[in-house]
């Protein structure tokens, strides 16, 4: 069994799909496509590739740390009581525990993910 896995960014495999809880919508209706491709530690960490179409929606890490990183698409994210980021396809970027804010997304996003939650 090897140690590598490739994260395929195009899967042909159905994807999960969702869409937000209600009490986290904010605007729009956006739904969701996840195609998970690893899981170790016991489903501690896991990774693969989202997508969702725009809309606007509460953004709540709890204990989970997230790496994306942008394959398409176009998001502003809004910390709660700090900034706002943008982040376009090609771009990388980490949520840390207790990060709360505001996910919009503008353009539909798909993107590379690793989460590791406690």
């Amino acid at each position: 069994m090897s140690l590598i896995v490739p994260i395929d960014p195009k899967p042909t495999f159905e994807p999960k799909p969702g869409e937000p809880l209600p009490e986290r919508l904010i605007s729009g209706s956006p739904t969701f496509k996840t195609w998970a491709q690893d899981a170790s530690k016991g489903e501690i960490v896991k990774t693969g590739v989202w997508e969702a179409t725009p809309g606007e929606t509460h953004s709540i890490k709890g204990t989970t740390f997230e790496f994306c990183h942008l394959l398409a698409g176009h998001i502003e994210i809004e910390e709660k009581g700090g900034e706002t980021y943008t982040f376009r396809a090609g771009d990388s970027f980490v949520m840390k525990p207790g990060f709360v804010g505001i996910w919009r997304t503008i353009e539909t996003v798909r993107k590379i993910y690793v989460t590791v939650s406690e």
